[in-house]
């Protein structure tokens, strides 16, 4: 099994709009843009100079499987950033492949942005998503509710 990121371009933006719009993904991850076009013009926004996120496609072997993506990115005085992730390709969950995509981005916007921190937020019902975080070394900070809906924050020092 091979796992690597790749760029994300409009296509994939796209791609990844259609095949995350689902009620499963819904439940477990809210998604910002409601339409295609908000979510291509926020990939645009992350084309900027001193862009606050950054992203990357998760591919599995030859197959387009997800997006990783860290935002909120901070560089002044402590680094830090928070991470979000979506394997879309219900086939593929649970084999892994999200909580190595985690592990080969950690290390890249460690590298190229010199993150001190690296934060990430879950509905406590993503039992998947919190064993991705725990996986790669993440600590439980928080457990809140927003919007009705039990949420934990995670922490990971780099």
């Amino acid at each position: 099994m091979g796992i690597c990121l790749k760029e994300r371009t409009e296509e994939t933006v796209r791609i990844y709009f259609e095949k995350a719009n689902t009620v499963e993904i819904k439940t477990v991850l809210p998604q910002k843009a409601k339409t295609v076009e908000e979510a291509l013009e926020d990939y645009q926004q992350t084309l900027l100079p001193g862009a606050a996120s950054y992203g990357r496609t998760i591919w599995l072997d030859q197959t387009y499987v997800g997006d990783i993506w860290c935002y909120g990115i901070h560089l002044e005085e402590e680094p830090d950033a928070m991470i979000s992730y979506c394997v879309f390709e219900e086939a593929f969950w649970r084999k892994g492949i999200a909580t190595e995509a985690v592990t080969i981005f950690l290390q890249e916007i460690s590298e190229k942005f010199q993150l001190e921190t690296v934060g990430a937020f879950t509905f406590l019902n993503n039992v998947a998503s919190i064993r991705v975080l725990e996986k790669n070394g993440f600590e439980r900070k928080e457990v809140f509710e927003e919007e009705g809906r039990m949420s934990a924050y995670f922490q990971k020092k780099i």
